[in-house]
């Protein structure tokens, strides 16, 4: 038998009695009657008398309870001025403070001084055993000296919270000629299971109020039996054995049991856990002077966690004589986040008389519900409103592939001997510039590098492309050409050769592509795979994907440390691309309204951070958004009102992130002929760079470059520098497409020798065994090269293809060579390549 609230009596003394109903007796009397019957019957205290044999008490006097909510005191606003002056004439402040009850369970916030509109921002944790039945209320006092005034009250029953999950809302004051509350409630579920304890503890830690202790993660309810075979006192006297029960900083008190070594207490008792992998429950059994200590007992609540069901039931052994049988049962609280608020959350209360929203909560949809109902609040837009050329950029990409017949500008003996060239390319666009790696001494060099910009299409939009030679002085002009991106654009894929202006010779190979955009997933898998396959020398690795991000708002950040609105600037951000916004006048729900782009390598794997600060300083918030969230929607667009972590619980941001899939043409005919008939299919999944039969054939060629039918063939090496053993390593793997330089057409018999230049001596000379009658020979030869890692970088190979032919044989020694500048590569990474050998020429 219980009381789901506490009564209300209406007591009428007579007889001697009657002096009680003298004015302040009466009042005290009530009161001490009240609570007499809330510390017995009031929830969670029980009367239990069991009717039949054989029943767990345990299970009758403390069942565990339903929920727990988790009561967010936001703010209020409106409230009644109580201090006025001079007697009234003038209005003044009040100084308010609420009181929550649920049941015997009380709360009292901080008092906010002098204000009319305080916010609190104080979060409190009850625990709910009946629902319907339980209700919450609060009322609202102006804090003074003699009495506190009363300032208005709400009451509402828990079921709302039970069925909605999350519940934020205003509530308007009852008994009152003004005022409203900001109340967010959300219902906690009791898990039986720890499967998402890490999930709840991470999620906590991001939760920020006011209040000194963080969120519970678990309740702890301890049901204390009895003791048995307690030891005696000093003169083998009978104790009064009482239970302190503590676990952190919160200790409680059994009853005393009088004059017994084996007591019976039958008590239960209840904890909030932040986190049950790192506390325990230390359990005292004294005797009624709290001096003498008749047994201890330490269990550590992980190992209710790997107790079935997260209980335990049994004895156990105290410290010295004597032990105890407790039921001890862990439950997890979760708060399910797929529920929604029921309502939208507004900045502050609408002006009287303004009309029930779309999607808002009225005292109707609660009958009987509600004593204080929600007000209705003005709607917050459920998306955002960008301009209609959101999203409208693209993405061009450029294939610096090669040039041929540059002049030469390093010339000897006043010119009279003709030299080299270390040429470089610089290629403005769209306001950014990008240089490629320089080639020493080549006039024909090969760069095979790749870039990415995103544009918007603009009438007369160019790109510019200027080549140089490098010098220790200033760098000599080879030579420069201009592209209309419009003609680029229109027919989205070129492969050409273009003619350098202002120089007598020169030209440069481009692959340039304006990357077509798809709103389909399922091309994101075949794009993935073709750039997975491709090679660049700067290490560049194509986007699979374009992110455009407009960031229109956010409501409901927490104020600054000091208590004034935040100047609110936001930082958003995507692997090591990052962008700011401009910074909001004070505010606590700051606008944007900006738009942002992202190149995107996988957008399975990526994720997006936007950061909110006060002037790029104090921390009010961040949104963590993978992007694999964003493929999951429907068209690739996400936009709606997200949470913010390290903030308030009502703290959100209202964005648009739309994903836009980069559907390559070379993903989409990889391995295909070219279209003028020239290309063939690549070896190994290899990339193909069509040519026209009028340009010149490349003296270097793309380690992944096909293989023509008078090509010497390809070298595979790994070329690595190893920092653990200090020394360069060169391990000659493989040939392949060798040509037959004997009569019979497998009449090659090859073998491969180096030199690493510069080397006077030859010491670094070196061979690989030779492989008879093999056009594709596997070598696995490693050399080993005691370089420091400076000294490695500054060596050139000098590779040679050999045909092992005796001193007399008319057939041709040399196969094919290779010049290598180790610099041009990445040592530490190590990895394996194909590299095209040329024709040795006099």
């Amino acid at each position: 038998m219980f009381f789901i609230r506490r009564p209300t009596l209406d007591i009428n003394w007579t007889g001697l009695t009657n002096v009680l109903d003298i004015p302040g007796l009466n009042a005290l009397s009530d009161t001490m009657i009240m609570d007499a019957i809330a510390s017995h019957l009031v929830l969670p205290n029980r009367l239990t008398i069991p009717l039949v044999a054989n029943l767990h008490v345990a299970q009758l006097r403390s069942p565990l309870p339903r929920g727990v909510v988790r009561i967010h005191l936001l703010e209020a606003e409106n409230l009644t001025a109580k201090d006025t002056v001079i007697k009234g004439i003038i209005d003044g402040k009040s100084d308010p403070y609420a009181v929550l009850r649920v049941g015997t369970q009380t709360f009292t916030s901080q008092t906010v001084d002098s204000n009319l509109n305080p916010q609190w921002r104080e979060m409190f944790e009850v625990i709910v055993h009946e629902v319907p039945g339980q209700e919450l209320e609060v009322e609202v006092f102006d804090k003074d000296q003699n009495q506190d005034d009363f300032l208005g009250r709400i009451k509402m029953d828990l079921d709302i919270v039970h069925k909605a999950r999350v519940l934020d809302e205003w509530f308007t004051l009852k008994d009152a000629p003004s005022g409203s509350v900001h109340l967010r409630l959300e219902w906690l579920s009791l898990l039986s299971s720890a499967d998402r304890l890490s999930e709840v503890i991470q999620r906590n830690q991001n939760v920020i109020c006011k209040a000194t202790d963080p969120p519970s993660a678990a309740i702890l309810a301890v049901y204390l039996d009895r003791a048995q075979d307690l030891p005696l006192k000093k003169g083998n006297k009978d104790p009064s054995p009482m239970v302190q029960l503590s676990v952190q900083d919160t200790t409680k008190e059994s009853r005393t049991c009088n004059l017994t070594t084996n007591p019976v207490w039958e008590e239960a008792f209840t904890f909030y856990i932040h986190d049950p992998r790192t506390q325990d429950i230390d359990i005292q059994v004294k005797d009624d002077d709290r001096a003498n200590s008749l047994g201890s007992l330490s269990i550590p609540l992980s190992r209710l966690l790997a107790s079935p069901d997260l209980t335990m039931d049994q004895w156990f052994q105290l410290d010295g004589l004597g032990r105890i049988y407790i039921n001890a049962v862990l439950r997890v609280l979760y708060l399910n986040e797929d529920a929604s608020p029921t309502s939208p959350v507004s900045p502050h209360p609408p002006s009287p008389g303004s009309g029930h929203i779309e999607g808002g909560v009225t005292s109707e949809e609660f009958p009987g519900g509600v004593n204080g109902a929600p007000k209705p609040v003005p709607t917050r837009p459920l998306q955002t409103t960008p301009d209609p050329d959101f999203a409208s950029e693209g993405v061009l990409r450029i294939h610096l592939v090669e040039a041929t017949n540059l002049i030469a500008k390093d010339n000897f003996m006043g010119g009279m001997v003709k030299g080299k060239s270390d040429p470089y390319v610089k290629i403005r666009v769209g306001g950014i510039t990008f240089r490629s790696h320089t080639i020493k001494e080549n006039l024909n060099p090969y760069w095979n590098e790749l870039y990415e910009i995103i544009l918007t299409q603009l009438p007369g939009q160019e790109i510019q492309f200027e080549l140089f030679d490098k010098d220790l002085d200033q760098d000599d002009f080879l030579g420069r050409f201009k592209l209309n991106l419009k003609d680029i654009i229109s027919p989205q894929f070129t492969d050409e050769w273009y003619t350098l202006n202002d120089v007598k010779s020169g030209r440069v190979h481009l692959i340039m592509e304006w990357l077509p955009r798809v709103s389909e997933s399922a091309r994101l898998d075949q794009v993935l795979q073709y750039q997975a396959r491709q090679q660049y020398q700067n290490k560049a690795v194509p986007s699979s994907a374009l992110l455009f991000v407009y960031l229109e708002r956010a409501y409901g950040l927490p104020l600054k440390k000091n208590g004034k609105e935040p100047k609110v600037g936001a930082e958003v951000v995507l692997k090591a691309t990052s962008f700011r916004t401009k910074l909001c006048e004070r505010s606590t729900s700051p606008r944007w309204d900006e738009a942002f782009q992202f190149l995107v390598r996988d957008p399975k794997e990526e994720i997006l951070v936007v950061k909110l600060s006060h002037s790029w300083g104090q921390a009010l918030g961040t949104l963590v958004l993978p992007l694999r969230e964003v493929l999951s929607e429907q068209g690739l667009v996400l936009d709606r009102w997200l949470s913010l972590d390290g903030a308030l619980p009502e703290s959100q941001v209202l964005l648009r992130a739309t994903l836009k899939i980069l559907d390559t043409q070379l993903a989409q005919c990889r391995g295909s002929v070219s279209g003028d008939g020239t290309g063939e299919a690549s070896r190994d999944g290899d990339h193909v760079i069509h040519r026209r039969d009028t340009e010149p054939a490349l003296r270097h060629r793309s380690p992944l470059s096909q293989l023509g039918d008078q090509s010497p063939g390809q070298v595979k090496l790994q070329i690595g520098y190893s920092l653990e053993e200090n020394r360069l390593f060169i391990t000659v793997l493989s040939c392949r497409g060798l040509p037959a330089c004997g009569s019979a057409k497998d009449g090659t018999d090859p073998y491969v020798s180096f030199i690493l230049l510069p080397d006077k001596n030859r010491t670094t000379k070196r061979k690989t065994n030779t492989k008879k009658r093999d056009l594709n020979p596997e070598f696995n030869e490693r050399f080993d090269f005691d370089f420091s890692l400076e000294e490695s970088m500054q060596r050139r190979l000098d590779l040679t293809v050999k045909n092992n032919v005796s001193f007399m044989s008319r057939e041709r020694e040399v196969i094919g060579k290779l010049l290598l500048d180790l610099d041009q590569i990445d040592l530490k990474s190590g990895s394996a390549q194909w590299y095209d050998l040329v024709e040795e020429t006099n």
